[in-house]
């Protein structure tokens, strides 16, 4: 079954993609549109993709290991990454690559099986650094520039769950994944 995204991926990036068992995650402009919400009373709101989610859910019951690496420290997020089921998670990182290493000390995944998708120049540092990079369409134009991967979807407007969508493609599963929901058949037949 020929995939709809993997075309657009040169054949190098789509060989690094299909060595990704993590994928890594950042929070503010990734798994949200990037906005700031405050209540009156000064709490502070996100708004998470169901879309995103329902990927990330998928992909860590399947194969694909998901974990969040952010700048900012919010209950929110760690709500979201327990209903989710996200263990690797750190937060507060404004310098990621050690926040990264602190993710990474087990010694369960090298660099080169680890996927990162983030959206501003504070990002890149973990890009350069692991096998595989995204970015939603609505990332920085310095991030858009050097990634493997930009995605059609924004920032917490379905760019998780194309990505995720890709790897399940890239690595032949998504058929699998599609039957196992009821989806064998041919969309167009």
């Amino acid at each position: 079954m020929p995939g709809a995204l993997v075309p657009n991926l040169s054949p190098e990036a789509a060989e690094r993609l299909k060595r990704v068992r993590l994928l890594l995650l950042d929070v503010d402009g990734v798994l949200t549109d990037g906005g700031l919400y405050y209540g009156n009373s000064g709490e502070e709101m996100k708004r998470f993709d169901v879309k995103d989610g329902a990927g990330m859910w998928v992909a860590h019951r399947n194969g694909l290991e998901v974990g969040l690496l952010t700048g900012k420290t919010s209950r929110i997020v760690a709500q979201r990454a327990q209903e989710l089921g996200l263990t690797r998670v750190v937060q507060g990182a404004v310098d990621k690559v050690p926040a990264l290493e602190k993710l990474l000390q087990d010694g369960a995944y090298p660099l080169n099986e680890i996927a990162f998708m983030g959206d501003d120049v504070l990002d890149l540092p973990v890009m350069r650094r692991v096998g595989f990079s995204a970015c939603p369409s609505d990332a920085h134009d310095q991030v858009k520039a050097r990634v493997h991967y930009v995605c059609s979807k924004g920032g917490g407007r379905g760019a998780v769950r194309e990505l995720v969508d890709l790897w399940f493609e890239a690595t032949g599963r998504l058929p699998e994944i599609m039957k196992r929901f009821g989806w064998e058949e041919d969309p167009h037949a």
